[in-house]
């Protein structure tokens, strides 16, 4: 079992950030979470890196469980790309570099690279299609570039899961198609890790994609396979508003209606 989350409840204070979430994710599944803003979705990827205790239930993540393992240990094996990683890199630092920084799950890679290391940067670098940004300096990557270094960086420790924050934001359109081909091609190979897509937007589901989990005031609305969870009615729920859900081709689109007064 790559993730298996029992009645997961966070409190602080007096306000409820999840509730009562139960989710689990076998090998060979690729889950995409959808919901509004505020429905939990950072929330439950702080629970499941470590960065957020639970107070009630139980988190297990590849065998470990929360409260009894060593989660900064831990938290090597899990992949991370997300926005809060991007901001915190600094503008000076070679791509490589940045690919090693994944070694400790840290940012900052501040010892002497080894021969060794840096073949592996590259070697991951060119896995992610991106060979030529090997020695260019963080600053003058554009969104999309970077999203691929920071994948990079994150499977160098080999990881069985990767988390994947809202990687399509800032991209323009075009660099967004490039960028959601690449991760088909990624998920579609045998050794990929096990993928966790969060996005605001049906239109970013590719076909590898096998399941969706949907968050709605930090519970689970709906969880399964595309097929059986994906559809209008579920999505007016989870976005309250009035929407139709097309699907073409294995891509998705969604529809918003004018609402009535509330």
């Amino acid at each position: 079992m790559i993730l298996s989350i029992r009645n997961l409840s966070i409190h602080r204070g007096n306000v409820v950030i999840l509730n009562d979430v139960s989710w689990s994710i076998s090998p060979g599944q690729h889950w995409v979470i959808l919901g509004a803003n505020g429905s939990g979705k950072t929330s439950l990827l702080s629970a499941i890196c470590g960065y957020l205790s639970p107070t009630t239930g139980e988190c297990s993540v590849l065998g470990q469980t929360f409260g009894e393992s060593d989660w900064r240990e831990l938290r090597t094996r899990i992949g991370l790309v997300s926005s809060s990683i991007r901001s915190h890199i600094p503008d000076d630092e070679p791509a490589f570099i940045t690919v090693l920084s994944g070694l400790s799950a840290i940012l900052g890679f501040t010892d002497q690279p080894r021969p060794h290391q840096v073949r592996l940067a590259l070697d991951l670098l060119s896995q992610v299609e991106s060979s030529h940004l090997a020695n260019r300096p963080w600053n003058v990557l554009s969104q999309g570039e970077r999203q691929r270094v920071l994948i990079a960086r994150a499977l160098i420790a080999q990881p069985p899961l990767l988390i994947l924050d809202e990687p399509c934001a800032g991209l323009d359109p075009i660099a967004r198609l490039r960028f959601l081909e690449f991760i088909q091609r990624l998920g579609s190979d045998h050794n990929a890790p096990a993928l966790i897509f969060v996005t605001h937007h049906v239109e970013e589901i590719v076909p590898v994609f096998t399941h969706a989990l949907l968050l709605r005031a930090g519970a689970v609305f709906a969880a399964g396979s595309l097929e059986d969870v994906l559809h209008s009615k579920n999505l007016c729920m989870t976005f309250d508003e009035p929407v139709t859900l097309h699907k073409r081709h294995g891509r998705y689109r969604l529809t918003a209606h004018p609402s009535q007064p509330k």
